[in-house]
């Protein structure tokens, strides 16, 4: 199921006077589509791939795949408007065996019956210019050829865009990658499921680096312990792969350090499902907390519970940044300064999906955003602490997906 809310892409698209919106990188390609975006995609270059979305949600949309995954994507998508762009791989789809044709006469009948050129040959890898000329046509066959395009630019480099601009010679090609990321900051349903499913398959690791922690055990004996975990975990099938940012000790960025009495334990983690990231943090120390360990660690709840408590539909990702910063200070450390205090998440290449949780947002929230909203601070001569939680904006309020406790635990 393609996690693209057309009737939302609609509202957007309108807002920002587009007439259709052209994606290109192989993660919106998969969001719009439900598909993979193959092999060809892995260049990250721009023209291997391509979905055409026009504005009006009722309008079909079209896709640009290679020739290679065709069937599989015919197969899996919704799409019904498939435009083939060839790759370097050879590929020939016999309809069957006649034993009076001889092998030759055979893949040369699967070649004509393909639609093949006489002279055709293969690209080195894949050819843009194909792709482009694709979409184009069927810009044209839909009445758009003049109407206003977004395009995914951020999914451009400088190197491919001048013959992305030729190609659309005489279109009027305008940046939609603001507009793409508002549509996708609200999650499908199914999105929100692989969320949900990566928090808790990360819990069970995070549990599992708690209970191991102990005098002697270093740093990768714990990120060892939380691989082992999460691929225990009874959901283990659906884990694409996962991420550990774990410390241990007074230095936040101490390498193979081994932990000691007193020591902080910081796990900042995610898993990956369906494409989709988890992210959680939680911090641990090695026997008693000291007082100074208490008291900083103190002052990142109360900014936690203050942003907290602003976590809903309505309001601006701002206000939570200032009550949480706010808190922070007040709590005895005036100084304290954090860019952001949280991000979208998504199935992008990092764990950090736009919007963020900063002084500069302009978003408010809206039910179906997954968020991280968290707390770090990182000390060099005390370590790394973290509070961290994996949210949904309800239509009231919140709901927080991680139930492990948020204080810092002592071990």
């Amino acid at each position: 199921m393609a996690h693209l809310d057309r009737r939302r892409a609609e509202k957007l698209m309108s807002e920002a006077q587009l007439d259709a919106l052209i994606l290109f990188s192989p993660e919106s390609f998969t969001y719009a589509t439900s598909a993979s975006a193959g092999v060809a995609s892995m260049w990250r270059r721009a023209g291997s791939v391509a979905v055409l979305i026009p504005a009006e949600a009722q309008a079909p949309e079209t896709a640009v795949v290679s020739d290679l995954f065709a069937n599989s994507f015919r197969a899996s998508s919704h799409i019904t408007d498939v435009r083939e762009s060839p790759i370097w791989v050879e590929t020939t789809t016999l309809s069957g065996t006649d034993p009076s044709l001889s092998p030759a006469q055979l893949i040369q009948l699967a070649w004509q019956d393909q639609g093949r050129a006489e002279h055709f040959s293969r690209p080195t890898t894949f050819d843009p210019g194909v792709c482009y000329g694709h979409i184009r046509d069927a810009l044209s066959e839909k009445g758009l050829r003049d109407g206003r395009i977004g395009f995914e630019a951020a999914a451009v480099s400088v190197h491919d865009f001048a013959a992305l601009k030729a190609a659309f010679s005489g279109i009027e090609l305008v940046d939609a990658s603001p507009t793409l990321a508002r549509l996708k900051m609200v999650k499908s349903l199914g999105e929100i499921s692989n969320l949900r499913q990566a928090v808790t398959i990360a819990e069970s690791g995070i549990s599992a680096v708690r209970d191991a922690i102990g005098i002697g055990v270093t740093r990768n004996d714990l990120a060892a312990e939380w691989a082992r975990a999460i691929h225990a975990h009874p959901d283990r099938a659906a884990l694409g792969s996962a991420w550990e940012y774990i410390s241990v000790g007074p230095d936040p960025w101490g390498g193979n350090a081994a932990a000691r009495a007193g020591d902080l334990v910081k796990v900042d983690v995610g898993c990956i499902v369906g494409g989709y990231t988890s992210d959680s943090g939680r911090t641990f120390v090695l026997g008693r907390a000291s007082d100074l360990q208490a008291r900083l660690f103190d002052a990142l709840l109360q900014g936690f519970a203050a942003g907290s408590d602003l976590l809903r539909p309505g309001v601006p990702l701002s206000e939570v940044h200032r009550a949480t910063n706010d808190a922070i200070r007040k709590a005895g450390f005036p100084g304290y300064t954090r860019g952001h205090f949280g991000h979208g998440l998504g199935a992008g290449l990092g764990s950090e999906e736009w919007p963020f949780i900063s002084a500069d947002a302009e978003v408010v929230f809206e039910p179906g955003m997954v968020m991280a909203f968290e707390c770090p601070w990182y000390i060099n001569g005390l370590g790394g602490m973290i509070v961290e939680n994996q949210l949904l904006i309800t239509e009231t309020g919140h709901e927080m997906m991680n139930t492990l406790p948020r204080d810092l635990t002592e071990v």
